[in-house]
């Protein structure tokens, strides 16, 4: 027993192994205590060793990453671009014409069967000269003048349709005249100092039995006097182009009160725009206050399309005739305004409107209807201001008044609220028209394909 104890101390120890103390050992050792504290302490007063420093600076190292420095510099500006491309207002779409822009009538010009003496004018309304003859200087024109008196009459008191207009009170001069009138072969009507005319029977004694002294009546009504009447209406014929137009006399019985062929069209195709004057100018006969029937002295009125205008003769003037007359095309009305002055050949009145009513018939027999777009065709696209385009059609087909040689415009126009951005297919979005003022054709015309907004990419890329 005791043998086997002293081997194993002196194994141990000569194995060089040191017996790990225990803990009852550790804490009632001092100097183990003594050891710690000083550790503790030293971790409290001594700071800690500075890091190491930093390594040298290579060329390597000094150099920077270009991309790291630029990248915010232009993704900023970039950025900021984008927004303010995609929020800008989207330029306005417009319509564009593709097809050719006018449309000429097949054949050739009509040969028309002119007067033998005097001129002549003939047009077609909103479409243009037909032709013309003779030189066109200022001859006189007779009662032709009366146009231009009922015109300024109607513009300064205007009467509304069906209506009988203002009050005319006969003066003594006006009944007077109609006694004098008599005796010198002027065209008059019986008035009486007093009566009451409304001003439409006024006009009425004016237009068709081509009363001289209820045109003088009218003058001073209306101007105070006859001269200052005259005065408004030359303003008025210079207002209307009528440079070779000269009045001296509100009845035109005065040989000073010259015209032309082609000023009197002016005026004529200014005058038929009044409903009033248009509906006096085709009536073929009134009952007076009198009780008295009078009668057109226009005796084309009422056959052949003729719907006016004013005849007028004298033996200085000749025979003339301010005419009008329409032609219809399945519901379409054209107007033709024409004059012939300065016949002649006896009987002078009889001679004008004869030669007139030949002329106007077979002007009203040249006119014709063409079509000249047809409904689905292609006429243009919508351009949305970015490089978008989408096709445009006729919505209906487009038929025009003309005669031979004739050359009418085409435009393609916005509707008054503008085209729109989006618009599905079949969507109107604009007008097209052919010719032009009163004989313009105009149909509707519509999307051929979708009309879709501006895609993004576009917004960006734009300049303007």
């Amino acid at each position: 027993m005791t043998g086997e104890s002293s081997g194993g101390a002196d194994q141990q120890e000569s194995s060089g192994e040191t017996a790990e103390p225990n803990e009852a050992n550790s804490v009632a050792d001092p100097s183990v205590r003594t050891g710690e504290r000083r550790t503790l302490l030293d971790e409290l007063t001594n700071p800690p060793p500075p890091p190491p420093p930093p390594p040298p600076v290579t060329a390597e190292r000094a150099t920077v990453n270009p991309l790291k420095v630029w990248l915010p510099v232009v993704l900023l500006p970039a950025l900021v671009f984008c927004v303010v491309q995609s929020l800008r207002p989207l330029p306005a779409p417009t319509l564009k014409l593709t097809v050719a822009p006018s449309y000429t009538f097949g054949g050739g010009a009509p040969s028309l069967p002119w007067p033998a003496e005097g001129q002549a004018v003939l047009e077609a309304e909103g479409l243009g000269r037909i032709g013309a003859f003779g030189e066109q200087r200022p001859v006189p024109i007779a009662s032709v003048a009366k146009v231009m008196t009922a015109y300024v009459i109607l513009r300064d008191h205007p009467i509304k349709e069906g209506g009988t207009g203002a009050t005319v009170v006969v003066d003594r001069k006006a009944e007077e005249q109609f006694g004098s009138g008599q005796t010198e072969g002027e065209s008059v009507v019986k008035v009486t100092a007093g009566q009451r005319l409304s001003e439409y029977e006024a006009l009425e004694a004016v237009m068709l039995p081509s009363a001289n002294n209820v045109a003088r009546l009218l003058a001073r009504w209306d101007a105070g006097s006859e001269e200052a009447f005259v005065r408004k209406m030359n303003a008025t014929a210079r207002q209307l182009g009528m440079r070779d137009t000269t009045y001296t006399d509100p009845s035109g019985l005065d040989a000073t009160t010259v015209s032309t062929a082609s000023d009197q069209v002016k005026l004529g195709h200014a005058a038929m725009k009044d409903p009033v004057f248009a509906e006096l100018a085709a009536k073929t006969r009134y009952t007076d206050l009198n009780g008295d029937v009078q009668r057109n002295v226009n005796q084309l009125l009422g056959s052949g399309g003729v719907v006016g205008i004013k005849t007028g003769s004298s033996t200085k003037a000749g025979g003339n005739l301010l005419f009008a007359a329409v032609r219809d095309f399945d519901g379409t009305q054209q107007l033709v305004i024409g004059a012939v002055l300065g016949q002649h050949e006896a009987d002078i009145l009889d001679t004008a409107l004869g030669r007139s009513n030949t002329l106007l018939q077979a002007a009203l027999r040249a006119l014709a209807r063409d079509t000249v777009v047809r409904k689905g065709q292609v006429v243009g696209y919508v351009d949305d201001g970015l490089g978008g385009r989408t096709e445009v059609m006729a919505a209906e087909d487009v038929r025009a008044i003309g005669w031979g040689g004739l050359e009418v415009g085409l435009s393609l126009d916005a509707p008054v609220d503008g085209v729109p951005h989006a618009a599905p297919a079949g969507a109107p979005v604009g007008i097209l028209t052919v010719g032009g003022d009163d004989s313009a054709v105009k149909v509707p015309v519509a999307l051929a394909g979708h009309l879709a907004s501006p895609s993004f990419g576009s917004k960006l890329t734009r300049l303007g």
